[in-house]
């Protein structure tokens, strides 16, 4: 018994640590600043061909989508998106290969969206997010992190 409670208190000591050591997760309208300091002037309309290569939402009133490695979008939603954040997938109306603002619309789709969430999205606004500036930025912020955590002291062994 006495070995079993010793591996779970360490156990528990090593999973406090980790967190400890750990940088805190941006809220989404953290996330959603970073972006929108990043994004130009609206556009009307983007071509979307094939799938999308990934996406990003960002609470329930934005997300960003990628269209290519070096390409993104953010799209900013009439109202609420419900359930965005508990989406696996999301759909994105088009026509003719072309994603419009103010007529097209964005669905999660996925087990952890509820029935009212199937109500589409409405993109208000489709606005060019700068994708080197970003990256750039995003280094620079891990660059700054990294360089804060190797001029803390170290972390004082646990005591047994």
């Amino acid at each position: 018994m006495k070995k079993v409670l010793s591996v779970v208190v360490l156990a528990m000591a090593t999973t406090v640590g980790l967190g400890a050591c750990s940088t805190p997760r941006a809220t989404p309208a953290e996330r959603l600043a970073f972006y929108e300091a990043h994004a130009g002037e609206p556009v009307r309309n983007f071509r979307l061909f094939g799938r999308l290569n990934g996406w990003t939402p960002l609470g329930n009133s934005a997300m960003v989508v990628w269209t290519r490695p070096n390409e993104a979008f953010l799209l900013n939603f009439a109202g609420p998106c419900q359930d965005l954040q508990f989406a696996t997938a999301i759909t994105i109306s088009q026509f003719g290969s072309t994603v419009t603002s103010r007529f097209d619309t964005v669905r999660p789709v996925g087990p952890g969206v509820s029935q009212v969430a199937r109500i589409p999205c409405r993109i208000d606004t489709i606005r060019p997010i700068d994708t080197q500036a970003l990256r750039q930025t995003r280094d620079e912020i891990r660059q700054a992190n990294s360089e804060a955590r190797s001029d803390a002291p170290p972390a004082e062994p646990p005591a047994n």
